[in-house]
């Protein structure tokens, strides 16, 4: 019987790509007249708050997918396509260092990469395609009738549960933990962390730092073009 293969699972907004894909897309899509003009100042809005203290990173990315689910309804599938790819293109070198080199050795390695976030399906699939090139990725998915117009259903969100998710695909593609690694950076990415060997908790929001320090995980910190373990300082409470 052939050895089990490893696995290595990442988020990709803002612990693989420095940005937020959904945002990059409702950009696109307004840019073309697909969704309203207005919707740019209201993405805008979501992450100057965010920037500014006057709300919390959940918030704006709940704040951006209900925009999304606003708006997608009447949209065509092939207008969502053609702004992802466009989106896709642009941003594909816009990611972290550590990732890159994480990814990198885990590639040479042999490990099984997947992963998992909570934008739109469409634009995950060709950021994988034009720059991941993981073995799997999933993201939310909106539902389109037989005429490629969407309903403005949401028929999967794997953020809800990226570890049910993650131990689902591990067994039906005969993969193990053993060995696996996980990065995330909010508490969103915890359920899928908890389960790997090796859980990175990278550039965390304020949650899932307390739940590293909690669970003793390791703590990365990339600022500009250097990289910081924090794992033994922030678990020391000395920042």
């Amino acid at each position: 019987m052939p050895k089990e293969k490893k696995i290595a699972i990442f988020d990709i907004d803002g612990t693989i790509f420095r940005k937020n894909l959904q945002f990059e897309l409702i950009n696109e899509l307004s840019w073309m007249n697909i969704f309203p003009r207005k919707v740019r100042d209201q993405i805008v809005t979501l992450y100057t708050n965010w920037l500014e203290h006057e709300g919390t990173y959940e918030q704006y990315r709940q704040g951006l997918v209900d925009l999304y689910e606003k708006y997608i309804s009447g949209c065509k599938l092939q207008d969502v396509q053609r702004a992802s790819r466009t989106v896709a293109a642009f941003h594909q070198k816009r990611t972290y260092i550590f990732a890159e080199q994480l990814i990198a050795k885990l590639r040479s390695d042999g490990y099984h990469l997947i992963a998992i976030s909570g934008s739109p399906v469409e634009i995950v699939r060709e950021f994988n395609r034009s720059h991941l090139q993981f073995d799997a990725v999933f993201g939310s998915v909106y539902k389109y009738d037989d005429k490629g117009i969407y309903t403005g259903e949401s028929v999967y969100e794997p953020v809800k549960n990226k570890g049910t998710l993650l131990k689902q695909y591990v067994y039906e593609h005969n993969l193990t933990l053993e060995g696996s690694y996980g990065m995330g950076d909010t508490e969103s990415d915890a359920s899928f962390l908890a389960l790997v060997e090796n859980p990175i908790a990278f550039n965390p929001n304020d949650n899932l730092k307390k739940v590293a320090q909690e669970k003793g995980w390791k703590i990365v910190v990339e600022k500009k073009d250097v990289i910081y373990d924090m794992t033994q300082c922030i678990n020391a409470n000395m920042v």
